[in-house]
């Protein structure tokens, strides 16, 4: 009896020295861990997210994508039953026709104007060329008939023959300044047409864009995710249609508490643990800090300044570029659940 419980009274010492070896190891490694890390599993997987919407309204023709499948930048995914537009581009078509044919009858105007100005001028000049002559004999007859050497009936002819030449001479000046007139009109005429053409081809462009809006296409290459959209619905301008999970756009962002923060550095190096893989450490660096706290942007931010104060710690969110292999960067989904852990060092 007497070795047995000297026996008891030995081990009882072992166990407790035992544990407190244990205990002291693992507080100093646990120690000397969290002097050099700063961790939160208040933490999930982050990424890009494009929401394509219609951009007109019309009846959905065909839908080229399964949901939660990949797709590729520029792959048309929905299409609109495109024949109003179609009737639209027609008429903007026609209604520029008619004004390039109105551009070319006013062209046609200004030419036939110019070669009447032309003619016209040369009248004016004719008719000057003979006033001049006529008002010569006027001056040479009336010297003549002074001192009777001719008679009166011959300067009344030269007389006559001035004022007629005259008369030709001003109807031809005005026939010319009515031409001349006239190619200005016209020349007004064909830059409103002109006009018009530009505002035909504004419509146009404008009716080939509505056009073009009947085929959605994804915006950036991804996963597809939230379809609200079937075959055969009327959707609106604006209408959100799907997402896009964008591919590459992958983070995290972590929640850490503001006691937190003083240690940490944009650069630091992060090990990421996602609790979906747990056997997959994901490598990473803190990119950036959100500029306000998590409960300062939220819907309802709290006001301090009524009722009674409670000091609650706050969270800032923080952005963690992650390197993950190909294969689980394939896995990883925006809203999973993640551990980061900060190397202080």
């Amino acid at each position: 009896m007497t070795t047995e419980k000297k026996k008891k009274n030995i081990v009882v010492p072992i166990i407790l020295g035992v544990l407190l070896v244990i205990g002291a190891v693992f507080g100093i490694v646990e120690w000397n861990y969290y002097s050099k890390h700063v961790d939160t599993d208040d933490a999930q997987i982050d990424g890009d997210i494009s929401p394509v919407v219609a951009r007109v309204s019309g009846y959905v023709q065909n839908i080229n994508f399964e949901e939660n499948t990949h797709v590729q930048e520029g792959q048309v995914l929905v299409k609109l039953d495109d024949n109003d537009f179609k009737v639209k581009l027609e008429q903007a078509q026609s209604g520029q026709k008619g004004a390039s044919a109105g551009v070319g009858v006013a062209q046609s105007q200004i030419i036939a104007t110019q070669a009447n100005t032309s003619t016209a001028k040369a009248n004016v000049e004719a008719a000057r060329v003979k006033l001049n002559l006529t008002q010569k004999d006027y001056d040479r007859y009336a010297n003549l008939v002074k001192d009777g050497s001719i008679t009166q009936q011959a300067f009344d002819q030269a007389k006559a023959a001035k004022e007629s030449a005259q008369a030709a001479y001003q109807a031809a000046l005005d026939q010319y300044n009515a031409a001349v007139k006239q190619v200005g009109t016209t020349q007004s005429q064909l830059a409103v047409s002109n006009n018009v053409i530009s505002q035909r081809q504004s419509d146009i462009d404008f009716a080939q864009l509505q056009l073009s809006y009947t085929e959605i296409k994804a915006p950036t290459s991804g996963i597809v995710s939230k379809k609200n959209v079937q075959k055969g619905q009327l959707v609106q301008a604006g209408q959100s249609l799907f997402s896009i999970v964008n591919d590459g756009s992958i983070y995290v962002t972590a929640n850490f508490k503001e006691t937190q923060l003083e240690k940490i550095k944009e650069g630091s190096k992060v090990e990421i643990e996602v609790d979906a893989y747990p056997d997959q450490k994901i490598e990473g660096e803190v990119y950036n800090f959100a500029p306000i706290t998590g409960a300062k942007g939220s819907l309802l931010p709290p006001d301090n300044a009524t009722g009674n104060f409670v000091k609650v710690v706050q969270r800032v969110p923080v952005k963690i570029k992650i390197h993950p292999s190909k294969e689980l960067l394939a896995k990883l989904r925006p809203g999973m659940s993640v551990k980061a852990s900060v190397s202080t060092k």
